[in-house]
């Protein structure tokens, strides 16, 4: 099995075009500390390869302004998660063209990659702030501020 960058998931090569199963099988996708990924049941555990993240973020609210801004975000799969301490935001820089990927944690070690919409919609929020002694531009949620740069284990 395989999940596409696109969040597509695949069986022998071939599109799962039922969405039920894709969720079926996305509630059984873990994320062990190696990185690996596997769909795990009470008597299974089978690798699945993930191209970039298992998710994707398709819908972004925000709601409040500033330090009381608040960002929830919605799956392709339907599940719902608010930035923060617990789905903090992360972001990347892409190979292809050096821009930055923005990603969500949405549970255990499984995130989800915001569209290219909603990366230009979280730009959009963007406010500077001074942190460590320096200017950074990122965005507030859930009383949290992310800066729009790797995280330094991220870098290559």
């Amino acid at each position: 099995m395989r999940i596409a960058a696109d969040g597509r998931w695949f069986y022998q090569g071939t599109p799962i075009a039922r969405e039920a199963l894709v969720s079926l099988f996305a509630s059984i996708l873990r994320r062990d500390a190696d990185g690996r990924f596997y769909l795990v049941t009470p008597v299974e555990k089978v690798g699945i390869a993930v191209e970039d993240a298992p998710f994707l973020a398709v819908e972004m609210h925000a709601a409040g302004s500033g330090e009381t801004q608040s960002l929830t975000f919605r799956t392709h799969l339907g599940e719902v998660v608010v930035g923060g301490d617990a789905h903090p935001l992360r972001f990347e820089i892409e190979e292809a063209t050096g821009g930055l990927k923005p990603y969500i944690l949405v549970r255990g070690r499984l995130e989800a990659r915001l569209t290219r919409s909603l990366a230009f919609d979280l730009v959009a929020l963007a406010e500077e702030v001074e942190t460590d002694g320096r200017q950074r531009l990122g965005v507030w949620s859930g009383g949290r501020f992310f800066a729009f740069e790797p995280e330094p284990e991220t870098l290559a």
